[in-house]
């Protein structure tokens, strides 16, 4: 219905303002800390197709009565009123003054629930069809058939999962926008690195975050899952390709070189890797995929920033604001 706001027209509001507002909004993260006095508080991370902002809920209120038994994940119904933080050049951070946990069905009625989930630019069809054009031109056989075996077995799932819960590529067909884009990428630097050997890099590519599908969890916002906090996507990912690899017969150097692409392909170990990129297509892949996250957070942030903005809000994975005026080039 057209009194409930959407994320990026929140942000098109003045700061000097307090506008109440009514919105319907996935709950995509919650974080319950304390106060400098000791009274705890939860943080919550909210958002839809259009964007997502942060906001508090204080204890011995109705909003944190709610939150407190509210699951990442769930559909909420928000009314608040504008608010910065700090006032001056602060981020969107609203006042909430009522929330309530509703279903899909309560947000379909109310003809909201098609703008709660975000999607990248390109449609899910669309990417799916570069990726099967990419497991199609390794021309190494058993490869080709590591790979496309974990397709055959995984690809549902592959095509809806998020890249992240928050960083890059955090919305659903995320992960699928990134393989794609790391192929894309490397297709055009290859070229450059005639060591590197394409038919490893690029499986290696498609591949590398296969872990993620046993990591995260959740239909609409995705959480990390028990075995993802326990062991993480790169040991999952790890034992996945070896099964394909074995079952294709794939020879031991081969299978060997494609392990240690998963296994460091995090570039760094306190990033998560569990060795250190020690092979050609190792030390490609994990630049490759740095450059990717680190470009699909700006083309997220360029896509959901008001264009009245100068800056974005600041991005923990940047550590910095991005600048969101073109350049000038008169």
């Amino acid at each position: 219905m057209s009194d409930y706001s959407t994320v990026k027209k929140l942000k098109l509001i003045g700061k000097d303002l307090a506008v109440p507002f009514r919105s319907i909004l996935l709950l995509q993260k919650k974080t319950t800390r304390s106060s400098r006095n000791g009274n705890p508080f939860i943080n919550i991370q909210v958002g839809d197709s259009s964007g997502s902002f942060n906001a508090n809920a204080f204890e011995n209120t109705p909003a944190y009565e709610v939150l407190h038994t509210a699951n990442e994940g769930c559909i909420l119904r928000i009314c608040g009123k504008t608010e910065y933080y700090p006032k001056e050049n602060g981020q969107f951070s609203p006042k909430l003054d009522a929330v309530e946990v509703i279903t899909k069905e309560e947000a379909e009625t109310e003809g909201a629930f098609e703008n709660l989930v975000e999607t990248p630019p390109e449609s899910e069809t669309e990417l799916w069809a570069h990726l099967e054009d990419a497991i199609a031109a390794i021309e190494h056989p058993q490869l080709q058939e590591t790979v496309q075996r974990v397709m055959d077995e995984l690809g549902d799932h592959f095509r809806v999962c998020p890249a992240a819960v928050n960083m890059h590529h955090a919305y659903r067909n995320g992960l699928l926008e990134h393989t794609v884009h790391m192929v894309r990428a490397a297709r055009a630097l290859l070229p450059l690195y005639l060591e590197v050997d394409a038919d490893l890099a690029i499986a290696g590519i498609l591949l590398h975050d296969i872990g993620k599908l046993e990591e995260y969890e959740g239909d609409f916002a995705a959480r990390v899952s028990r075995v993802g906090i326990l062991q993480g996507h790169v040991v999952l990912g790890f034992r996945v390709v070896r099964k394909a690899a074995l079952q294709s017969k794939l020879n031991a150097d081969l299978t060997e070189r494609l392990e240690h692409i998963i296994l460091s392909h995090q570039g760094e170990k306190e990033w998560g890797a569990a060795a250190m990129a020690a092979t050609p297509e190792a030390v490609f892949v994990s630049m490759v995929d740095n450059l990717d996250a680190k470009m699909g957070m700006v083309q997220r942030v360029l896509r959901n920033t008001a264009t009245t903005e100068t800056f974005s809000d600041y991005l923990a994975g940047l550590q910095t604001r991005v600048l969101i005026t073109p350049p000038d080039k008169s």
